[in-house]
Parts: C-alpha cells; structure tokens; sequence
C-alpha cells in the first residue's frame, strides 16, 4: 500500500511538473524566479546570522542579507537610497539580459551548426578525392576497394552522398568497411538527382565521380537523372576553374537493364563511362559455366588486394615487337598495348610492332614490380607440344531459374556451343510461358532450347531432371510469384526482390548439393548472386564459381575510377568479339609431368598468338584460398602440370 501510495505520489508531481513546463516562457522565468528567491534568501540569511561578524542590529542583518542575495544573483547589491539601490538593480538586470541573450544567441547558432553538421548538409571542400553517389549494398565494396587502392596515398579522401542519415552511414560504413587507414570517409546527406545538393560533396574538384545504381524497378531511371544533375552541378567547371578536359573527374555509372544502357551512356557524356549489369554478368555467367574456375581469375584481376593491369614505358622495346616483350618481365605478365590516342588492343599479333607512343599493359602486384629482366628467363623447347584444334562437342546444358538476363545468357550460349548441343530451362511457369522466354529459341543456330514449368526450390522437380547426367548446370536468380503458400513465404519475409531470388538460390544449391552427395559425383555448377554476403552462405564445394553481381560491378567501377583506360580494356573483355581469358588444358602447351619454368609455358602460349597469365592445378583447385589459381607467376618458377591442370591465357573469343 505504501509502495502504491509513493507511485502515486511520483506521478502527480511529475504531472504537475509537466503542466508546469507547458505553461510557456513567463511562467517558467516566474516560478524559476521564485524557486531561485526560495533558496538564496533563505541561504543568506543563515550566512549572516552565523557570522560572527555580521551587524549586531537587525537593519545591518537585512542589509548584509540583501547584498548576500544581490552579489549572488548578479543583481549588484548596492547599498543607499532607494532611488540608488532601484538604478542599481535596473542596470544590473538589463546587463544580466544582454549577456543572457548573448550568450543563447552563440549557443543557437552553434548547436544550428552542430545540427547542420549532424544532417549532413555543408560543403566538402577537399580537391582530387573520389565522389560516390547513392546508397546500396555496392558501396560497401566500392569503399572497401578505394581505401585499399590508397593504402599507399598520403592523403585520400572519399565523399558519399545519399538520401539517408549522415550518422547512420558513418555507422554502417565503420561495421561493413572496417579501418579505412589513411583515406577519410565524408558522409553527406541529400538526393544524388538535385544539382545543388550534388555540389555538397564538390564533384567539380574531384578525380572520380562513381554513380550506384539503387535496387529496384527504377534503379535505372535513377542513374539516369544523377547523372544529368551532375552534369547540371559540374557544367562549365573546366572553365571555370581552368582545369582541363583531360583533368576534369572520371565520371563511371552502372545500370542494370540492357535496354537503358544507350540512354545513360547519352547522360554520362563522351567521356563518362556506363557499365551493363546484365551484359557483363551473362557474358561471365555463360564463359564460367563453359571454363570452371574461370570467375576466381577475374576475382583475382579486378581485386586491389591482388595482381591488377598496369601501364609500363617500353623503354628499349619500342621498335620491337609485342612477341618479343612477353618474355622481357620475370615478375609481370604481358597482355597488351594501349595506343597515345587512349585505344587499347588486347592480345595483338606477336609480330606488332611497339610504337613511341604505346605503353605496354601488364599484369603485376604493383607498378613498381613491373620492370624489366636483365635476361629472358630460360624457355626448353623440347618441352613444348603442338595440340591438334579443339573440336566443338555435344553437349548438354541446364539452366535453372529465369529473369531478365536469361535471355542474354541464352544468346551468349549460342555462340559458345558446338552444333547440337541441348539446353534445358526450368522456370516457375509464370515466366516459363512468357513471349520472351519462347522468343529466345527463334534466331537459335546451334542451341536448342527446351523449356519446363517448375520451381527450382522444389526437390521433387530437381530428383526429376537427373542433374549429375549433364555437363553443366547454371543457377540464376529467380523471384517467386507473391502467393501466400509459396515455399519459402516462411523462410525469407523480404520485399527486395533481389534478396528473395538470392535465398532461393540457397535453398536450390541446397537441394544440388544434396543431389551431388546422393550420386557422389561434382556437379559443374556456375551461380548467379547478388549480395556478396550470401554467397559465403552458399551449400556449394570449396572454389566453387560464383558470379555476384553487386561486387563485380563494384571491383569494375572502382578499378576504372583509378585508371580510366581499363574501361577500354574491360570494353574487349566483355565483348562477344574481343579477346577474353580461358583455362585450357596445360598439356596442349607444355609435356605432362616434366618440369618446365613458366617462361616455357608463355613462350607455347606465344607460338599459337595467345598471352599466358597463369595457371590452375588440379589437385589444390579445393583449397582455399586460391583454390589452385596462380596469376602473374614468377616466369623463372619451376611447375610440373598433369592431365587435368589448365594453363590461363589471354586468347580470342
């Protein structure tokens, strides 16, 4: 009853608190006034009366009292006539306001501008630092990847602007990033599509300017007016600050949809540069599922953390030819040419001819593990084999799962396979029936496509198809109708489209793996991913290949923002037409079992107009962490391959 009668108590002064604190300014300078009397006077009474040398009359107390309160309260406390004491009081109080208001006029416009700091909205006044716009989970590997390409740099900074809470990124990008060494991160807040708010973060004075595109339908759309607001933001600028075309900002966006890859491309201007999501993943998707292992090479190439494309003088080799330069560096592989006009040719001749004005492109650790040898390392001829051409086989292809890339992949098949090989499409029959899906088997001249309506999350449909009998299975993301009974209602209650297809990639490679175990068979199996993170959730055997789209795009888009001419060098890599990377077998190039330096490798690669990078083992391609994987190797180190071990060259499509 006491314990009730004390809650009872707390509440109706804390409510008669509250009323007293709604009762606007006045009441609250009145009763602090009064509270301010309550306890001073009373204080100074008590000083006075036990001081032993106060006043002995009651007058002189008072007096001592009321110059007590007034020295405390600042009021003065002056001592005469009560014209005298009422002046004095007077002009104490109106210096009291003053230095009041003064001092709540600094206060407001200090916490004004602690509040202005907290939101986000001032300006970033640095020069030469990377711009990033928009906020998705890409910005999390676009950070992690720039910090680490200026590991090295004294000082680097990166600006991010996004429609979110300046404190919540800061907090989100110190969990995902970690240490960002030496580089800064400034967060700003305000929307990547409004000039002036694009002006917070100086894209004028930047190096780089990286556009994300944002999930969802109208990711695309958003790319396009960013990049039509910064244009609208940075218009003029070269000539305004008297800097050059060559030394404006390095503008790279990223769209998802094919279709509106022409129309960004006319946004970002001649010199910016767009990439397609869903070209450059079918293209990897379709040459991984035909070359196993073939997306830890590009993992290896377009990670800062390893061997990346540099551009080195020729030095003495200009006027010799591109054959003769590949065997001119020990610790560097030679892949190519860029042109003084910014073109670049992948692969040429080995007969080219270097130019003054070329710069040969190598693969190196760094761009000071780029130079030349003194000698050529050994090559034993004996050990070079000449293999007959590679006969296209039959063969026969799964494809589990549809969306709007499966097109893509289909058609990139096509031009892979040998005549009559078969393709198998098993999809939710909601996009199983549609015109676009029966429309990819009309222009087909070797692929013959043949569709069947399931769901590839159901075990049932996956022990129908007998997947260890084909030669290779590709997983794509796939979203389930929104139907309450759908089978993974339960498991994934998301509404990002692309997180839903992720998870139920997971539950299909679930299913595989339990297929694979059942057979006791490794089925080749190529997987399609957006989130980096779910793929370290994957049910799939160690070196397994996986194309996650949000970090491949996010590798591509900073290693162009670093150095501008690889956009060329990835333009030909990811072109049907151009020169790209396969793993063929080592023993088409050197003997099986004889020991040979890696030079010799490279001299064979030389002979059929092909650039050899490195190599893959067999027996370590399930050991972590480069899963047998060798780029760039040491051309004097000594490798003995087998039958199954593949050599990585650079070689026309």
């Amino acid at each position: 009853m006491a314990q009730q009668h004390t809650t009872s108590l707390r509440l109706r002064l804390r409510y008669r608190f509250d009323h007293l604190l709604s009762g606007g300014t006045t009441t609250l300078i009145g009763w602090l006034a009064l509270a301010c009397l309550a306890v001073v006077v009373p204080a100074s009474a008590v000083l006075v009366w036990s001081d032993r040398a106060a006043p002995a009359t009651l007058s002189g107390r008072l007096t001592a009292v009321w110059v007590s309160v007034g020295q405390t309260l600042k009021i003065g406390g002056a001592v005469g006539s009560p014209l005298y004491v009422l002046a004095s009081v007077s002009l104490a109080l109106v210096a009291l306001l003053f230095v009041s208001t003064l001092v709540s006029l600094i206060t407001t416009g200090i916490n004004r501008r602690i509040m202005s700091l907290r939101r986000g909205h001032s300006t970033v006044v640095e020069n030469r630092h990377t711009v990033v716009l928009g906020w998705s989970d890409q910005v999390f590997p676009v950070i992690g990847e720039l910090v680490a390409a200026n590991a090295n740099q004294r000082r680097s900074a990166i600006a991010l602007l996004a429609p979110q809470d300046k404190v919540w990124m800061e907090e989100e990008i110190s969990a995902r990033v970690g240490d960002s060494g030496r580089t800064r991160i400034i967060c700003r807040n305000g929307s990547t599509t409004d000039p002036a708010e694009l002006r917070r973060v100086s894209p004028r004075t930047a190096r780089a300017v990286l556009v994300l595109p944002p999930t969802g339908d109208t990711g695309d759309a958003h790319v396009v007016k960013t990049l039509l607001a910064l244009d609208a933001a940075v218009h003029g600028s070269a000539e305004a600050d008297g800097r050059t075309a060559a030394e404006a900002a390095v503008v790279v966006a990223a769209v998802r949809d094919s279709r509106n890859h022409l129309t960004a491309r006319l946004a970002a201007g001649p010199a910016g540069h767009v990439l397609c999501v869903d070209d450059i993943v079918a293209r990897l998707l379709v040459s991984t599922a035909r070359q196993p292992g073939l997306s830890l090479v590009y993992s290896e190439l377009l990670d800062f953390d390893g061997d990346e494309f540099y551009p080195v003088s020729p030095g003495d080799l200009v006027g010799r030819t591109f054959g003769e330069a590949l065997l001119s560096f020990d610790t560097s592989s030679v892949v190519g040419l860029l042109h003084g006009g910014g073109s670049v040719t992948l692969n040429p001749d080995p007969g080219a001819v270097i130019g003054p004005a070329d710069r040969i492109i190598v693969i190196s650790r760094d761009d000071d593990t780029a130079v030349r040898a003194d000698l050529p390392a050994p090559v034993e001829d004996d050990a070079i084999v000449t293999a007959a051409p590679a006969t296209a086989r039959v063969e026969r292809l799964l494809l589990l799962g549809w969306n709007r890339r499966a097109p893509l992949v289909i058609e990139q098949l096509d031009q892979y396979v040998g005549p009559g090989t078969t393709l198998d499409v098993v999809a939710l029959g909601v996009h199983a029936a549609t015109d676009g899906a029966r429309g990819v088997t009309a222009a087909r001249s070797r692929l013959e496509v043949s569709f069947h309506d399931g769901d590839i999350t159901d075990p049932l449909t996956l022990a129908k198809l007998d997947v260890p009998s084909y030669d290779g299975v590709i997983v794509i993301g796939e979203t389930e109708p929104e139907a309450s009974d759908a089978p993974l209602a339960s498991l994934a209650p998301v509404t990002d489209p692309q997180a839903r297809a992720d998870d139920r990639t997971l539950v299909t490679l679930l299913h595989l793996r339990a297929i694979g175990n059942a057979a006791r068979r490794d089925i080749a199996l190529t997987t399609e991913m957006s989130d980096d993170g779910n793929r370290l959730l994957a049910p799939a055997q160690d070196g397994a290949d996986f194309i996650v789209s949000g970090r491949l795009i996010s590798l591509l888009m900073t290693q162009i923002s670093e150095s501008p001419y690889l956009a060329a060098v990835f333009e030909e890599l990811f072109d049907a037409e151009g020169h790209e990377f396969h793993l063929k077998p080592a023993t088409d190039y050197v003997r099986a079992g004889q020991e040979v330096s890696f030079a010799t490798a490279v001299e064979a690669a030389r002979r059929r107009g092909e650039c050899a990078v490195g190599y893959r083992l067999r027996a370590r391609s399930t050991t972590g962490p480069d899963y047998g994987v060798r780029i760039n190797p040491d051309k004097r180190r000594l490798v003995r391959f087998c039958e199954e071990d593949w050599l990585i060259v650079l070689a026309e499509s």
